[in-house]
C-alpha cells in the first residue's frame, strides 16, 4: 500500500525508533482498514463477536503456555483490552506529546495485528482524518486541521479523542469482564498514563511527561478516573523514586499473587521501593 506522510508521521517515525516492537502503519485516503491475515480492526473489536473472542483466544493460549494455568475469562479479558489500549492511545498521545498534534482515530479507522513477526507489541495501522492543533502549529493549514485556543483546549482535544477510540472498545470488552463502568474506565486512565510514561522514559522526558500527564489528567475529567497519580518515594539512601497509583488492577495477581507490578494498589511502599530498585539496576 502506499506510504502516507501526515502531520503525524514524524511522531510515529520517531515512537518506531524508540519502541522498535511496535509498528505503525499509516493509511492514505484510498487504503481500506487491514483485516484478516492477522489483522484485527477496533471497530470488530467493539462488536464483541467472533473476532474479539478469536483475539483473547491467543491471550487465553498465551497464558497457558507462560504460566501452566488457565486464567479466568474476565482475566483474560482484562489482558486482552491491555494489550490492544495500551499501543492505541499511543497513537493519540505520541503525537500530543512530541508535537503538539492531537489525531481523532474512530474504532473504524484503526486495526492492530499482534502476530507480525519482530513485532512482540504487534502493528497498528490507522487512518486519521482530521485532527487538533495550536495556532502556531506549521500544520495549522493542512487539510483536517482544527486550531484551538491554548495548550488546556489541546489537552480536552487529548482526552476527547481517546474517549472517541476507546469507548465502544470498551463496550466490547465489558460484557466478558467482572468490571463495568467506572472501573473500565479505570483502566482506560492507566493506558494513557503508562503507556505515555513509558514511552517518555525512552525518549529521556520522563519528567516532563509527568508533569504534562499530571495537566492532562488532573482529576474529575470523567470519564476518566482520578488523576495522574504519580508520587515520589524514597529509597534506602534518600534517591527520589517515582510511582504511581494504578486506578485499576492489571490481575496479574490471579496468576502470580507475589508477583505484581510496582504501580499495583495491592503493592506496598516498602515492596515497590524494592521493585523500582530491582527494575533500576
Amino acid at each position: 500500500m502506499p506510504v502516507a506522510r501526515t502531520a503525524f508521521t514524524d511522531a510515529y517515525a520517531r515512537l518506531s525508533e524508540v519502541l522498535p516492537g511496535l509498528g505503525v502503519t499509516e493509511l492514505t485516503a484510498a487504503d481500506d482498514v487491514p483485516s484478516g491475515e492477522g489483522w484485527v480492526t477496533a471497530a470488530s473489536l467493539a462488536a464483541g463477536g467472533a473476532e474479539l473472542a478469536a483475539f483473547l483466544a491467543r491471550d487465553e493460549a498465551q497464558v497457558l503456555r507462560d504460566y501452566g494455568q488457565r486464567a479466568r475469562p474476565d482475566v483474560i479479558a482484562s489482558f486482552g483490552l491491555h494489550r490492544y489500549a495500551w499501543p492505541a492511545c499511543l497513537l493519540i498521545t505520541v503525537p500530543w506529546f512530541l508535537h503538539r498534534r492531537v489525531p481523532r482515530h474512530p474504532a473504524a479507522h484503526v486495526a492492530y495485528d499482534r502476530t507480525a513477526a519482530g513485532l512482540p507489541l504487534g502493528r497498528m495501522a490507522v487512518r486519521a482524518t482530521s485532527f487538533a492543533c495550536l495556532p502556531d502549529d506549521p500544520a495549522a493549514g493542512l487539510p483536517g486541521a482544527r486550531v484551538v485556543a491554548d495548550e488546556e483546549e489541546l489537552r480536552a482535544e487529548v482526552r476527547a479523542a481517546v474517549a472517541e477510540h476507546l469507548e465502544p472498545v470498551l463496550a466490547g470488552f465489558g460484557p466478558r469482564m467482572r468490571r463495568r463502568g467506572r472501573a473500565l474506565w479505570g483502566m482506560a486512565t492507566d493506558e494513557v498514563v503508562e503507556g505515555l510514561w513509558y514511552v517518555a522514559h525512552l525518549l529521556d522526558e520522563q519528567e516532563r511527561a509527568r508533569h504534562e500527564l499530571e495537566l492532562l489528567l488532573p482529576g474529575a475529567t470523567k470519564p476518566y478516573v482520578g488523576d495522574a497519580a504519580f508520587r515520589e518515594l524514597k529509597g534506602p539512601d534518600g534517591t527520589p523514586l517515582h510511582t504511581r497509583d494504578r486506578a485499576s488492577c492489571c490481575m496479574f495477581y490471579t496468576l502470580r499473587p507475589e508477583d505484581t507490578c510496582a504501580t499495583c494498589p495491592r503493592t506496598c511502599d516498602a515492596d515497590r521501593v524494592g521493585k523500582l530498585l530491582a527494575a533500576a539496576g
